[in-house]
């Protein structure tokens, strides 16, 4: 049986949410909110919208008095087809971004994350960020009238393995994974409605100076996602201080999400407890 959120006397000065697939996986998506609820948490996020009913789990929302934080909008590191950085893929992505603004519609969200997807052999960087930049534009006109974000995200290139995919494809070959170029991205599209998803994990394995770069580019963070390094476990296992990078968000009066999108190395809503008290002690 879920708490709800009331039972959770200290208020946060940060708004937090819950990737629900790592921290809970193997469950069905709606037992997967009555965890989140059961931990304090006020959203969640999830990925394969596809797979979902939408009548059922935004009913389940409003009971469970959470928020669906956001959607992911073109399928995945490597969406084959509806990529950003080749313009022989820009009518796919432009229709599933399409299907994906419809589907924030549905699960009443306002953001849907959007991958650059691989590089393209025989284009030059520069060429493919042209693409990026042409791409996000067309899809602007899609989600402006909806009110939708696309919070593009920064993925790292140089970890050998990705945890959340250990069998998988380490994205080596990911486009877009390292900051300046993207919030550059960002200030050639031109668009409110383009941003970055900053997730912590792959922006310390690339590049570090995590506060400083919060701090000069806040209005270009659409949502932050939150796992340790090496390992991609909860905070407190690895090497980034979390307390300082959470208090510099605070300070900042960074006003969406911070997103739990970690493999938990012990019993998850152990791992989720300790995260809300560290953010309530900032």
């Amino acid at each position: 049986m879920a708490l709800p959120l009331a039972a959770w006397a200290k208020p946060l000065p940060l708004r937090l949410s819950i990737r629900v697939e790592p921290l809970f996986p193997g469950m069905s998506l709606d037992a997967q909110l009555e965890m989140v609820a059961a931990a304090g948490y006020p959203g969640f996020e999830f990925g394969d919208w596809r797979a979902a009913d939408a009548g059922a789990i935004t009913k389940q929302m409003h009971r469970l008095k959470l928020e669906c934080v956001c959607l992911v909008g073109n399928k995945g590191v490597n969406p084959k087809g509806m990529g950003l950085c080749d313009p022989a893929e820009r009518a796919g992505f432009l229709a599933e971004i399409q299907a994906s603004a419809e589907a924030c519609e549905r699960f009443e969200t306002k953001q849907m994350v959007v991958l650059s997807g691989f590089k393209v052999p025989g284009l030059s960087r520069e060429q493919q960020r042209a693409n990026v930049v042409e791409g996000l534009k067309r899809a602007h006109d899609i989600v402006a009238r909806r009110g939708i974000t696309m919070i593009v995200e920064v993925i790292n290139t140089l970890a050998k393995i990705e945890p959340l995919n250990p069998k998988g494809n380490n994205h080596a070959d990911y486009f877009l994974d390292r900051t300046p170029e993207a919030f550059a991205i960002v200030r050639e599209t031109g668009s409110p409605f383009v941003k970055i998803l900053y997730d912590l994990y792959h922006v310390q394995i690339m590049e570090g100076n995590l506060i400083e770069t919060i701090r000069a580019n806040l209005p270009a963070i659409g949502h932050v996602h939150v796992a340790d390094v090496p390992g991609r476990q909860e905070p407190g296992t690895g090497e980034i201080h979390f307390p300082n990078v959470l208090r510099a968000l605070r300070d900042l009066r960074y006003s969406g999400y911070v997103g739990m999108e970690y493999i938990p190395s012990k019993d998850a809503m152990v791992t989720l407890r300790n995260v809300r008290q560290m953010v309530e002690r900032l």
